[in-house]
């Protein structure tokens, strides 16, 4: 980074984001000490930041520890407000779901991650639960493998230095040469399609959502349990729908 940009550079909102982002699942609520260490602060800075963040109202303290508070939705919202994406896809992911009977969703790239903007789920159980705002690698998912597939070069170079290819399952794709090769084939084909990479028993299929400059805006897919759902049936039979429902989000979204 030159000095130029240095000046510009706020370290300490970088600081209180990544305070924000140590909240999850895993950890709803933190002490001072664990969120120092979770977000590489010093214990003084998470201090300040997480009492700032209280008279803000985004954290609420409980005795010694601290946890989220609903206004923190307001960040995540603005993003999908802006997006206009869930307002789009909604009605043609509904239709996408109801013809093949799974799950449908939408996600864009963040990082190493596909982060989930959109959902219709089937109305089954499926042994991943997922949701708006809900994160996953990009590598071995199929929405992640179009976005990817659609990045330039630079770009997918620099996503190589960060991705960490853990094995997720047998079949999981971990080898860099191996998934730039399917990568390619994913540009070429205008579809990746991934056999339980993520999960054993998932399987799913997806198509990007390109816009007015023909780049990706998100991907949808459509995902099953294997025990249900054949490659096949897959390839041939939900993937016509698949592409003619991203086509059309992908127009709408280009009209407005």
């Amino acid at each position: 980074m030159s000095s130029a940009e240095d000046r510009n550079f706020i370290r300490s909102l970088e600081r209180g984001l990544a305070v924000l982002q140590v909240f999850s699942h895993e950890h709803p609520s933190l002490t001072l000490s664990e969120t120092a260490a979770l977000a590489g602060v010093t214990r003084a800075t998470a201090r300040r930041i997480l009492l700032t963040l209280e008279r803000l109202g985004y954290v609420r303290p409980d005795g010694r520890r601290f946890s989220l508070t609903p206004r923190v939705l307001r960040l995540g919202y603005a993003y999908l407000s802006s997006l206009g994406l869930w307002q789009i896809a909604e009605p043609y992911m509904e239709q996408l779901a109801d013809l093949t009977h799974e799950s449908c969703s939408a996600a864009t790239l963040d990082g190493t991650s596909v982060v989930y903007v959109a959902r219709v789920p089937a109305k089954r159980v499926m042994a991943i639960s997922l949701s708006v705002g809900s994160r996953l690698p990009a590598y071995p998912t199929s929405m992640g493998r179009v976005l990817l597939a659609d990045l330039p070069p630079a770009e997918l170079d620099e996503y190589f230095r960060q991705a960490t290819l853990a094995r997720l399952t047998p079949g999981t794709v971990t080898d860099p040469s191996r998934l730039r090769r399917i990568l390619e084939e994913v540009r070429q084909q205008g579809f990746a399609l991934v056999d339980q990479e993520l999960e054993d028993g998932v399987r799913s299929i997806a198509a990007p959502v390109r816009g007015r400059d023909g780049r990706a805006l998100a991907a949808v897919n459509v995902s099953g349990h294997a025990g249900r759902v054949t490659l096949e049936q897959l390839r041939e039979e939900f993937l016509p729908h698949l592409l003619h429902a991203a086509k059309l989000v992908g127009d709408e979204a280009a009209r407005r």
